[in-house]
């Protein structure tokens, strides 16, 4: 299409992960095998939660449902990028570029939204204990995972139409594995100032009013253990949060690391990395982090093989 005496891209070339032929075959296995252990771990985690009765509780609740977004997570990359690594055709249309964008947004909101809901939990759990059933209610727990999913829907189109108004013009390579928004600005043609703006005020408010939720839940559960006199009550209370503390790091360093950073620092090498583990790693490890050094899975997970095992 043309804008005077530009061409207005209407599809785009995703470079990749590498455009060397053998590394790509290599990162083929290595991905899949990560994507079908990822979908694999997230699904056994979603299944035990549900058949056991002994994890019918709000905290698992939690767990099932950000294990629920996980499985949904890597599948919005994923397939793209295996796809990308074994055919030569690696265009992708301007309506599938906003898609993937759309749905990339939904994903990642949604988690930023949900684990502060599970801070909040493990707040009223340490804090309140005594009041905890009452507080924690199924209709809570249903509203704040629901509430999750809408503020994720609504900074997605935000976040996506805000991007989509721009023209994007000149070369449509995009030296990256999926269509995010960094770039995509690199392509515009248009004025991006008020864009950087809104984009700013959209993604700051929602991740900073998470953090503030999760900062100020875990400092009055720091409080709490302090105040617990026995050395095992104290073990006790952190073992609960440990999961948690692992999983917002790692989601949260990854994306700051990625959109906190001035335009002027702007690395695609540094940022294709930091991408790839919270697109393809990170899901993979919320199962593991929350299942290994879980007893109450471990014991659903054995008690669900000696079902499902054949009898001699």
């Amino acid at each position: 299409m043309e804008l005077g005496n530009r061409t207005v891209l209407t599809e785009f070339i995703l470079v990749g992960i590498s455009a060397n032929p053998r590394w790509q075959m290599i990162l083929f296995g290595v991905i899949l095998a990560i994507y079908l252990a990822t979908l694999s771990g997230n699904l056994t985690l979603v299944i035990l939660i549900r058949i056991d009765s002994r994890l019918h509780t709000p905290m698992y609740f939690f767990i099932g449902s950000l294990s629920f977004l996980d499985f949904w997570y890597t599948s919005v990359y994923t397939p793209k990028i295996l796809a990308n690594c074994v055919s030569e055709d690696k265009r992708i249309s301007l309506a599938g570029c906003g898609a993937q964008l759309f749905f990339s947004c939904v994903v990642a909101y949604t988690e930023c939204y949900l684990l502060a809901a599970m801070a909040y939990d493990r707040y009223v759990a340490i804090c309140s204990p005594l009041l905890y059933s009452a507080t924690m209610s199924s209709s809570l727990c249903t509203g704040l995972v629901a509430g999750s999913y809408i503020g994720g829907f609504l900074n997605a189109i935000a976040h996506t139409a805000n991007t989509f108004r721009l023209s994007f013009c000149g070369k449509n390579v995009i030296d990256h594995f999926f269509c995010d928004a960094p770039p995509l600005v690199k392509m515009s043609c248009t004025d991006t100032r008020v864009y950087e703006k809104v984009l700013l005020g959209v993604v700051g408010f929602t991740v900073l009013s998470c953090l503030l939720v999760i900062l100020l839940s875990y400092f009055n559960i720091l409080l709490a253990i302090l105040r617990i006199r026995s050395a095992s009550g104290r073990r006790k209370a952190f073992s609960t949060c440990a999961s948690h503390m692992v999983s917002v790091m790692l989601f949260y360093g990854s994306l700051l690391f990625m959109y906190s950073r001035p335009s002027s620092s702007y690395s695609l090498e540094k940022d294709k990395v930091a991408a790839l583990f919270y697109t393809v790693v990170n899901p993979l490890l919320n199962p593991l982090i929350y299942s290994l050094r879980n007893k109450d899975v471990k014991e659903a997970f054995r008690k669900a093989t000696q079902i499902v095992r054949p009898q001699g």
